[in-house]
């Protein structure tokens, strides 16, 4: 397989059609239209309308196609997707989200998501803000460490930190290969394992983005919006992020308890919008296969009652 064809393939895109079920005459937002993977396949699968939300001004030229194509069913509108509320006034069926970057962010190497090749130390969705360059360079020892280990999960977070502190007192990181060759000084690369440098950027795209905060909103905003039965689904690559929606599902589905039936009901439904919502579904062998970048992925969904 050559690596155009591996490039922008929707994860877990069968489980995600299957989940979301998407039919004519339904509303469907994309929170996380990317390269529209997602949002081309619902606009197949059923004579429906997708909205189309993302914060990355890259996308517009793969939105434009889209729109060519299918006219008024299709609609894109550019924002965060952590304002589900504000840019998406409408009752909707169902919505999916696909947490994280997208493979045209990691393909691009002069965004600065990727350590696979050299580029300026960027990281941001929007193209605006703060960079991961600036946090690298300006934040603290201790507040470097806390980041790298409570978004990167990474164990030698503290000598990572150390090491940053001590390049820098000679000259400003810039690019991704200096980051990521500070990390190899503190762990070194080994073979068939997960280059050490993984951990440290996906830590600074996270704060970077501000993605958790991102996520919660997004769910809340979702949830608002979704008419009765509605479809919420989420694809996450981090467990991070896949505890924030479980939780999400959890605290917003009423528990099942057994009631008389002579108990007077007094159940406060609108406590508890959601009916149901599934067990955590991940790839299959196959894909992970032909799709290495799905290895991580998790995917949950829910219905509003």
């Amino acid at each position: 397989m050559n690596n155009l064809s591996q490039k922008h393939i929707p994860v877990m895109l069968s489980e995600v059609l299957e989940a979301l079920k998407p039919s004519d005459g339904k509303i469907y937002v994309d929170a996380t239209f990317g390269n529209g993977g997602y949002s081309e396949a619902i606009l197949k699968s059923a004579n429906c309308k997708v909205i189309a939300l993302d914060r990355d001004p890259n996308v517009q030229t793969r939105a434009e196609e889209l729109k060519n194509i299918y006219g008024n069913r299709f609609e894109f509108r550019a924002g965060k997707f952590g304002d589900f509320s504000s840019l998406v006034s409408e009752g909707i069926d169902g919505a999916v989200f696909d947490i994280g970057v997208s493979s045209m962010q990691l393909d691009q190497a002069e965004r600065g998501f990727s350590f696979a090749k050299d580029a300026p130390l960027d990281m941001r969705m929007s193209c605006v803000g703060i960079s991961a360059a600036d946090i690298v360079n300006s934040y603290a020892e201790n507040d470097l460490a806390d980041l790298i280990y409570k978004y990167g999960d990474e164990k030698k977070s503290r000598q990572i930190a150390a090491k940053i502190i001590q390049y820098r007192q000679n000259k400003k990181i810039e690019s991704t290969l200096e980051l990521a060759n500070i990390v190899y000084s503190v762990i070194h690369k080994r073979p068939n394992t997960i280059d050490p440098a993984t951990r440290t950027f996906q830590a600074l795209r996270i704060a970077v983005n501000n993605e958790l905060d991102e996520l919660e909103n997004g769910l809340y905003g979702a949830l608002q919006k979704l008419k009765n039965n509605g479809r919420l689904v989420v694809v996450s690559f981090h467990s991070l992020e896949d505890r924030i929606v479980k939780t999400f599902f959890k605290n917003n589905a009423q528990k099942k308890q057994h009631v008389s039936r002579y108990a007077i009901q007094d159940s406060n439904e609108t406590s508890f919008p959601l009916s149901s919502f599934s067990k955590v579904l991940t790839p299959s062998d196959d894909e992970i296969f032909h799709n290495p970048r799905s290895r991580s992925a998790k995917l949950r969904f829910a219905i509003k009652r």
